[in-house]
């Protein structure tokens, strides 16, 4: 069950996000318990067997203790062998998905989540959900190495060009709010950018599916900028790895090698298929097609384009 963020931890968001926090406030606490037994002994004999007089003499020299000795190899192995135990019931837990847990597809690419849903639906920076349902993650990368992470639900997973990598979590109550997704492993310029959601729905809300209707209007035209656009793109004149969007719609724009065009539909079209087809002067080659969006999204995109001035 949900419970509310702490000092310590965001909140507890998913079934097994408890058992992840028990184990780890088990090996801090005990980690404390023997900085504490430690520190404060070597302060308490230094204290006590301190030099009083100069000439004093050392005292005896103590060549061994068979009990002590066992008892500081016998114990922290068994702690050692139990904490093993523990973390491997709960990896083992992490890992293993229910066998009736709904498939999502994840891509991540610099520097952007888009996801599949089981019946095909694909959205950007936002994964819709159900309550209370397990949910299967199946994990590729189309460029670097990135890392799925969702703080509130304590998974995180590498996602790698060239191979498919996969976790699961399920979510016992509805979040409309949604949870955060990070990216935690650098992957270039907009490597921080690179976040999503985890939107978590009732019964009822997933039957419905209303994010899965594209509307051809600018404010789904900024949605998708956001999710697709916004780590390479500004909307207020400031440079980042791409041109920005700011008074960009019907503006020439010089390209590698001195042309020049005008930016209309047929070029924002071309921009998002085709990128390398015409590159933008002083800026590198460093955009990817987005053959995966639909032309209501395209139209979505130019109309939010066209309010930008």
């Amino acid at each position: 069950m949900e419970t509310g963020s702490s000092f310590w931890m965001p909140a507890q968001a998913s079934t097994f996000a408890g058992d992840v926090d028990d184990l780890y406030f088990f090996i801090y606490w005990l980690c404390v318990f023997f900085f504490l037994v430690i520190a404060g002994g070597t302060v308490l004999f230094a204290w006590k067997y301190r030099r009083r007089r100069p000439d004093q003499l050392a005292s005896a020299q103590i060549t061994h203790n068979t009990l002590i000795e066992a008892a500081w190899t016998i114990i922290p192995t068994i702690i050692c062998i139990g904490i093993f135990a523990w973390s491997f019931k709960v990896y083992m837990g992490l890992q293993v998905a229910p066998a009736d847990a709904a498939e999502y597809k994840v891509v991540g690419k610099q520097w952007a989540w888009e996801f599949t849903e089981p019946d095909g639906c694909q959205t950007y920076g936002e994964l819709h959900v159900q309550a209370d349902k397990p949910v299967k993650l199946l994990m590729r990368s189309e460029d670097v190495i990135h890392s799925f992470y969702v703080p509130d639900f304590r998974i995180k997973q590498d996602v790698i060009p060239g191979r498919y990598t996969g976790l699961w979590f399920q979510a016992p109550k509805a979040n409309a709010q949604g949870h955060q997704v990070f990216c935690t492993e650098y992957c270039g310029t907009s490597h921080s950018d690179m976040l999503a959601k985890v939107i978590v729905h009732t019964a009822e809300e997933m039957e419905k599916k209303a994010w899965c209707e594209t509307k051809a209007d600018a404010a789904t035209g900024e949605k998708l900028y956001k999710a697709l656009c916004a780590a390479c793109h500004t909307t207020d004149g400031n440079r980042l790895v791409g041109p920005s969007f700011k008074a960009l719609f019907g503006r020439d724009e010089k390209l590698t090698g001195g042309a020049t065009v005008k930016v209309d539909e047929n070029y924002i079209v071309e921009s998002i298929r085709n990128p390398m087809a015409k590159v933008v002067d002083t800026y590198p080659p460093a955009m990817p097609p987005f053959p995966q969006l639909k032309d209501k999204e395209i139209d979505a995109i130019i109309m939010y384009l066209k309010t930008l001035k």
